[in-house]
């Protein structure tokens, strides 16, 4: 299998979403047996100048599905509105992330190579190619934040260890 720009990402953002998916369920749960309000763990950061867990799970979607609408566009602006409050919201975010990214079309993303991608963010004006953009900016600020997210709940003694991190391996089949 040739590396292309869709197997280069896609896959990745779908195996992570679903590690994601499956952190949100874990937390729902030691909330649950702790008798801890959702809110400790969604507002929960790592230092205070630090964005809270629920925009790190957000900030996933937007790093995925969400920079593939972008380079559709040409433009992309970080999401500065408020993240999703509960877990619930979360999760349909999440699952909503993965139906899109699979049903994007391969050669769709292909064509969206070598076009031009402004990243926008206040005054600040970043130029990209679509390509440079997906795989130097928005994927590893997906793993930034998905990473983010893990160690948020790591360190609020939430029970989790990296196979929940890498999520469902893709396996040769």
């Amino acid at each position: 299998m040739a590396l292309t720009l869709y197997t280069a990402t896609v896959p990745s953002y779908r195996q992570i979403l679903g590690a994601v998916a499956g952190l949100l369920n874990t937390a729902q749960t030691f909330c649950a047996e702790r008798q801890l309000a959702p809110e400790q763990l969604l507002e929960a950061r790592l230092a205070s100048d630090m964005l809270p867990f629920a925009y790190q799970v957000r900030a996933t979607t937007t790093h995925s599905i969400g920079a593939i609408e972008g380079l559709r566009r040409g433009t992309f602006s970080p999401d500065r509105s408020a993240p999703p409050g509960s877990f619930a919201a979360l999760e349909r975010l999440v699952a909503d992330t993965d139906a899109a990214l699979a049903a994007l079309d391969p050669a769709e993303l292909e064509a969206l190579a070598g076009r031009d991608m402004l990243f926008v963010a206040g005054e600040r004006r970043v130029p990209f190619t679509g390509e440079n953009f997906l795989l130097s900016f928005s994927q590893p600020n997906f793993y930034f934040h998905a990473t983010t997210a893990y160690d948020i709940l790591r360190a609020q003694g939430v029970p989790i260890g990296k196979r929940d991190f890498i999520g469902a391996l893709r396996l040769k089949t």
